[in-house]
């Protein structure tokens, strides 16, 4: 980019992406209370219509307290496969207007426009342009925010929603960004809102003006984060490969578990899977976290580094089963139960061998555990101790 070029930086974000996309097919529920997600009472919200939002309605929010807010919506349960479908075309629809494409998640993106205003016009003409070819080629709403940084274009079309777009222009940033309030700022979440709050920092105009010094010594790197949001200081660029950070995964219990040896069993399960996922990555994790989640909702975690990286499973297990017996006696029975992968790192290079022999035959016995499961079907190979009780104790004479 040339010396003093201004960079031109949108956010797409579809508009209820999921509700959107199933209203394609159930046109006559447009504009009445919409919720995607499994309608049982342990399930959660996926997305919720603006008519649902407007009485409260959270995605990620219990399917139960939803239906208590809203009690005349329309549940649908999520279409397999539909949605990344459609997420899809909308990046191809945006790599058709720049190579310099960041995906964020299935619904949106950062886009660097810079390089195609000679070809297409400019910014303000290139986001309506976006929303027109979406709405036109695909039938879904999409909110733009258009900066000349990531984070204001982030803010911006947070503000511009829903179905609108909002352009601020360089000059414009700090009047603009002094109007808000301090919650708009990435990493502001209740923890730091509540410290600001003690500090009399409601706006980001007060944080702006708040010493360096005074931030650091009370919120430490975040408190510097913070205070060059506040100026509008964010260089980053968009990222057109994003490395993952973390591979997980979770089960929802359908009754809540107090039993130690079925959490036991399940961490196991979950530990196999995130290994299996970790090898098919070529990666390997240097921290395993543990995530429980009790009856009130209430969800706590807990990570421990890994003598090496490793993506074998007994290692992965290893660890969350210390994670698990060190938090004690729990206070509630738990519905979720999952375990994740962290700073992974790639096998060829994050691989320590172990002294111990055994740990080499393990994964080497894994390794053949996922070709025998390429070639047959799922679940045709799997742990001994995942095995029902019945199969375990069924005699060799006995049918199948």
């Amino acid at each position: 980019m040339a010396q003093g070029k201004v960079r031109a930086i949108l956010h797409v974000d579809m508009d209820a992406f999921f509700v959107s996309v199933e209203l394609l097919t159930r046109p006559e529920l447009a504009g009445k209370q919409v919720i995607v997600g499994h309608p049982g009472e342990r399930s959660v919200v996926l997305s919720a219509s603006y008519e649902c939002r407007a009485l409260g309605v959270k995605s990620a929010m219990p399917m139960a307290v939803a239906m208590r807010m809203a009690p005349h919506a329309v549940v649908i349960p999520p279409t397999q496969g539909l949605y990344s479908a459609y997420s899809a075309r909308i990046m191809e629809i945006f790599h058709q207007i720049t190579p310099l494409v960041e995906q964020l998640s299935v619904d949106e993106a950062f886009l660097d426009v810079t390089g195609s205003i000679r070809r297409l016009g400019p910014p303000e003409a290139i986001g309506e342009m976006i929303r027109a070819r979406l709405r036109t080629e695909l039938g879904l709403p999409a909110s733009v925010g258009i900066a000349a940084s990531k984070f204001v274009a982030k803010v911006a079309s947070t503000r511009a929603k829903p179905d609108g777009m909002l352009v601020i222009r360089p000059e414009q940033t700090l009047a603009y960004l002094h109007t808000l309030p301090v919650g708009a700022l990435w990493g502001v979440g209740a923890k730091t809102a509540l410290v600001l709050r003690e500090m009399g920092i409601t706006t980001v105009a007060q944080l702006a003006q708040t010493p360096q010094n005074t931030l650091s010594r009370r919120l430490g790197a975040t408190g510097i984060h913070l205070y060059n949001l506040a100026w509008g200081r964010d260089d980053r660029s968009v990222e057109t490969e994003r490395e993952e950070k973390s591979i997980g995964a979770e089960e929802t219990f359908a009754i809540d578990i107090w039993d130690d040896e079925a959490l036991r069993r399940e961490i196991l399960h979950l530990g196999h899977r995130v290994a299996t996922r970790l090898r098919e990555a070529e990666k390997v994790a240097g921290v395993v976290a543990l995530k429980l989640r009790y009856s009130d909702f209430s969800t706590l975690s807990r990570s421990r580094t890994l003598p090496y990286p490793s993506n074998a499973a007994g290692d992965l297990v290893a660890a969350a089963e210390g994670l698990f017996e060190k938090l004690g006696q729990r206070p509630q029975a738990v519905r979720l139960v999952g375990i994740r992968a962290e700073k992974l790192a790639d096998a060829g290079g994050g691989m320590q061998l172990s002294i111990d022999p055994r740990d080499d035959n393990w994964r080497q016995t894994e390794a053949t555990m996922d070709l025998i499961r390429s070639r047959f079907p799922a679940g045709a190979l799997r742990p001994a101790s995942l095995l029902e009780r019945g199969q375990k104790e069924k005699k060799p004479d006995q049918p199948s």
